[in-house]
């Protein structure tokens, strides 16, 4: 009883301290306030990228996973990654894209790993009012694309394009793959090895063989096997993966049947490169394949005292530019983008080591599509001055 009436003696003085003096009330809130806060910035800093993406896909019903137009390896590695997670956390997810899957090596990845991949031409045929850009992170190539707002973007390009909700864009990062790996690993989950079953996983989280396969192989291809624009981080991402890593898929995706027409852009510029000091620009002219331009850019990058090359070739009224660099002097997004900033209808840009771009044909007035009007000798020698820096 007298420690109680001690304590209430003690209760009535702070009272009585308080109502004489209600600025110390207001410091002791205040001071309150920011130890919660501090305690609140902590937690959520301890939380990673991963974990925090885990739970934002939680909290939804379904979500519709978006790639950029005529999506690569990367691209559909990183969207089915991000299915996947989804899928553990009981969340319907639809992978979507624009244009079409044209070049062997893609479909290849899509048929050798068996993707439910689905085309989109209009923003009303998206799967789901939360939509997640994945390897690009503005909207782009259908109608009223414009008009998306993304619940979280996962990229690794630059850009100023950003998540309503998480936003993830890792310019020193090689590959998107690389950082949806990532994800997996920072939510425990264990690779399943191809000759085992995800029940006999001791863990919550899984990352299953064709998964951690299609990862493995985008990590690759944005890359070239590891040997360009490739991080720390990527390196790391690639050993989480090995261990769900199906061999023979993995090669049987590597080493499709090349398209023949592929091979005759190859051969159309090597024959007809313009060479001015270690700098190569080659117009192979009208293709049906849009995806032979930037292998035959690959191509003509391995050639002896080539250091910066840009192809340059044409379909259906549009020019597109493909360009590598392996010269510190040259940043091959830059210098495309450059030049077609100055252009009409003209968009491009990328990495330092690898960029493109494109001219898109006029529109008259009345809708109906002109033909674009392009110097190409013109465009060549702006090419050269572009990858010189003289811009």
């Amino acid at each position: 009883m007298r420690a109680m009436s001690a304590a209430d003696d003690r209760f009535s003085q702070a009272r009585a301290v308080v109502r004489e003096n209600p600025e110390i009330a207001v410091g002791v809130a205040l001071v309150a306030l920011i130890a919660v806060a501090v305690v609140f910035v902590v937690l959520r800093a301890r939380r990673t990228p991963g974990v925090r993406f885990r739970q934002l896909l939680a909290e939804k019903e379904e979500i519709a996973v978006l790639m950029h137009p005529n999506p690569d390896p990367d691209a559909m590695s990183a969207a089915v990654g991000v299915a996947s997670l989804a899928g553990q956390v009981d969340v319907d997810s639809t992978v979507q894209y624009p244009g079409q899957i044209r070049h062997q090596e893609n479909r290849a990845f899509q048929t050798v790993l068996d993707l439910e991949l689905e085309p989109i031409g209009h923003v009303s045929d998206l799967a789901a009012e939360s939509v997640v850009l994945v390897d690009h992170n503005e909207p782009r190539g259908f109608a009223g694309a414009d008009g998306v707002l993304p619940m979280a973007v996962v990229d690794h390009h630059p850009g100023d394009g950003a998540g309503d909700s998480f936003t993830d864009v890792r310019t020193d990062y090689g590959a998107t793959a690389s950082v949806v790996a990532e994800y997996f690993r920072d939510n425990d989950a264990v690779p399943v090895p191809p000759d085992k079953h995800a029940s006999e996983t001791p863990s919550d989280l899984t990352l299953a063989t064709d998964t951690a396969t299609g990862l493995l192989y985008g990590i690759l291809a944005d890359t070239k096997h590891l040997t360009v624009g490739a991080s720390e981080p990527d390196f790391a991402a690639a050993a989480y993966l090995y261990p769900g890593v199906d061999q023979d898929r993995l090669d049987r995706i590597a080493n499709p049947a090349v398209d023949a027409e592929v091979l005759e852009v190859k051969a159309r510029a090597i024959a007809g490169r313009r060479v001015e000091g270690s700098f190569g620009v080659a117009d192979v002219g009208g293709v049906n394949n849009v995806d032979a331009i930037p292998q035959a850019a690959d191509e003509l990058i391995q050639l002896e005292g080539v250091t910066a090359v840009v192809v340059i070739g044409e379909r259906d009224g549009t020019v597109h530019l493909s360009g590598r660099s392996r010269d510190d002097r040259v940043h091959m997004g830059n210098a495309i983008g450059a030049v077609l900033d100055d252009t009409n209808n003209g968009n491009g840009g990328g990495h330092s080591r690898m960029g493109g771009g494109t001219i898109e044909p006029e529109i008259d007035p009345t809708g109906e599509t002109e033909s674009t009007t392009v110097d190409r000798d013109a465009l060549a020698d702006g090419l050269f001055r572009a990858m010189a820096g003289d811009v």
